[in-house]
């Protein structure tokens, strides 16, 4: 059983409570905010998953004494915490008939409203932005409570360095790279879930929170040491500005078509653009080609270019001329753009 603090504007979230009570493993939690417990927030689960371009409902389920008249002036309130959670944006604001949708949201949130306590919020057309922690506040006349919400995305953890080299990249440089390659900068946690699926890249890299991390599945002597035990290797917080390093980009399923495209010959670079811009397509980046990999189980063991003008090829099915070590998206580097040696990887969007 869960402890329950009750006092006034109380909300425990469930990083809170997993450093008060570390072996407590909640799958629901409960939050109050006044000792007459007039109003309290459910939110069950507290965590749900969606894929990019899909849709995605974070509960939050209003428990109110039943002895107190409707409150016709009952607000709801969605925010989206940042990752220190000391800044909240909103989202989707509800009262009485009155609701408004802000930023990018707008057009994409409503209530669910399967009955009068729920306020689940419904998000359509999930985008890579929208991941993150949500917060339901629901505010009763003198009293208020609410509930957090975590969206995770399916998708794939990918590094990233530009034709420039290695560790080319300040914190904003980073989030352009991403942003150009179909994605966004990864947080600490889909860092993580990438290294339990056996993610090894020894490449230190920025993430959105600000820190420089790189995950070690297999210890060796360049990547922390061969004694140290496999984990995250974390250099703390670094300068946004000054600070260079790779970057882990994250990005999830796309609306379009991902294809390696069948030329009677090998491409330069600019052949290669134009050969996908005549086949009504556009060069494909690098994360749509993670994407295709992880998603979909694209194989292809043909090197082609892609957008940013690096060589690549995907191969779910490793075999011994092509990724034997196992499946991965490979990597020619940067090659002279005037070379006439690889094919090219096209992206056909759904417009």
């Amino acid at each position: 059983m869960i402890p329950v603090l009750i006092g006034a504007l109380i909300a425990l979230t469930a990083a809170d409570l997993n450093i008060l009570y570390p072996n407590l493993q909640p799958s629901k939690i409960i939050y109050f905010s006044d000792s007459s417990s007039q109003l309290s927030v459910v939110a069950e689960p507290s965590k749900v998953w969606s894929r990019r371009g899909g849709n995605a409902t974070l509960p939050c389920m209003i428990e109110r004494d039943q002895s107190i008249p409707p409150n016709p002036k009952l607000r709801v309130k969605w925010t989206k915490l940042t990752s220190d959670f000391l800044i909240e944006l909103k989202v989707y604001v509800v009262m009485d008939y009155l609701k408004r949708s802000y930023g990018d949201y707008q057009g994409r949130v409503h209530l669910r409203g399967s009955s009068p306590m729920d306020a689940s919020l419904v998000i359509t057309e999930v985008t890579l932005e929208d991941y993150g922690s949500y917060k339901c506040e629901v505010i009763d006349g003198l009293f208020d409570a609410t509930a957090v919400v975590a969206l995770d995305i399916e998708g794939v953890v990918f590094p990233y360095s530009p034709r420039l080299g290695r560790y080319n990249l300040n914190f904003h440089d980073a989030e352009t790279a991403c942003e150009d390659q179909d994605a966004v900068v990864a947080s600490p946690e889909q860092l993580y879930d990438a290294w339990e699926d056996k993610m090894d890249w020894c490449n230190a890299g920025w993430l959105s929170d600000g820190t420089v991390q790189y995950p070690i599945t297999n210890p060796r002597e360049p990547c922390g040491g061969k004694n140290a035990a496999a984990g995250i290797r974390n250099y703390g917080q670094r300068d946004k500005e000054t600070s260079h390093f790779d970057v882990f980009c994250f990005t999830s399923n796309y609306t379009g078509l991902f294809y390696y495209l069948i030329h009677p010959s090998k491409l330069t670079y600019d052949e290669a653009v134009g050969a996908c811009q005549n086949n009504g397509s556009q060069i494909a980046k690098v994360g749509q080609m993670y994407a295709a990999w992880k998603l979909l189980g694209y194989d292809r063991c043909d090197p082609g270019w892609l957008a940013d003008g690096s060589v690549r090829y995907p191969v779910s099915c490793p075999r011994p001329r092509c990724s034997p070590t196992g499946a991965a998206v490979r990597s020619h580097g940067f090659p002279d753009k005037k070379q006439r040696l690889y094919g090219v990887y096209c992206f056909k969007g759904p417009n």
